[in-house]
């Protein structure tokens, strides 16, 4: 029998968040990935270390004998861990993100890269698209997590993963006829040369209903009716519903969510950064995860 730590790791995350949900949450993973992580626990162990009781999760007799033996194993993995990839990289690094990725998720990919490079300080912004490209330019920013279309993708951007535009709208205002309320991320905003001569070729009269400067306050904005605006695809769940006069438009871009470093020879601590997130960020089956949309 050999016990895996990461399995043992979800079996405690169950347990101390009080289930599924909040232990998925918790270790930024799919609600099914750590069902099957929990499954394949019990089946290597041969015994059930669970109890479902309605909504409840609690610890059999053989789970309870587990825990302790459990923390320990995973406190020496992640101590040995930490000793082995300690590296010697100091200095500062700034990094720069969009609200297209949440905080909380930058913070834990940040928080992990400081444990990993004990001898950076770093800084960390959000903002919005064109002010990080900018700052990356100009080397005020060492790392940019940014948003560009076909014709501002740089050669050495490195891609994390792409996007489909939508207009979006709430089910309940469809705004099938007259001139259309817009809602925007401001002056400032990457969709709005992209989405506005859409709607002046189409004779579409608009004005702008509200700005705000984040994903998640635009998809509220939406959601509560305020009117039409433009999310990418995967944002499209709940009340946000794909607007059906957007859909006979011209379409929207493609969008590249890429990390961006400062042009020229990239220092090592810039390089280590942009590995640490296209190592989070890279794979496609976790987008889901990764972005905030509530």
């Amino acid at each position: 029998m050999q016990l895996d730590v990461e399995s043992l790791r979800t079996f405690l995350a169950v347990l101390d968040h009080g289930g599924m949900t909040s232990a998925a949450n918790y270790l930024e993973m799919s609600q099914s990935s750590v069902s099957w992580k929990i499954k394949r626990l019990e089946e290597r162990v041969g015994r059930s270390l669970l109890i479902r009781d309605g909504h409840t999760i609690r610890p059999s007799r053989d789970g309870r004998a587990l825990v302790d033996d459990a923390r320990l194993i995973v406190d020496l993995h992640d101590r040995a861990v930490a000793r082995l990839t300690t590296s010697e990289l100091s200095g500062q690094v700034r990094l720069g993100a969009t609200s297209e990725v949440s905080a909380a998720r930058i913070a834990a990919i940040l928080g992990r890269f400081k444990r990993s490079h004990p001898g950076l300080d770093i800084e960390f912004i959000t903002s919005d698209t064109s002010r990080l490209s900018v700052m990356v330019d100009d080397a005020e920013i060492d790392v940019a997590v940014i948003q560009v279309s076909d014709a501002d993708l740089r050669s050495d951007d490195v891609v994390l993963w792409t996007d489909s535009l939508k207009w979006a709208t709430c089910c309940e205002t469809p705004y099938e006829v007259g001139a259309v309320p817009l809602v925007t991320y401001g002056d400032d905003c990457f969709y709005r040369p992209l989405s506005e001569p859409i709607l002046t070729e189409h004779d579409i009269d608009y004005t702008i209903s509200i700005s705000v400067p984040s994903t998640s306050g635009t998809y509220a904005a939406i959601a509560a009716g305020l009117g039409v605006g433009v999310l990418a695809e995967h944002h499209l769940t709940g009340d946000v519903v794909e607007w059906k006069r957007g859909a006979a438009l011209t379409p929207l871009p493609q969008i590249y969510q890429v990390a961006r470093a400062v042009p020229g020879e990239h220092p090592a601590t810039a390089a280590a950064l942009v590995e640490a997130i296209v190592a989070e960020l890279g794979a496609p089956e976790a987008v889901e995860t990764r972005l905030l949309i509530a």
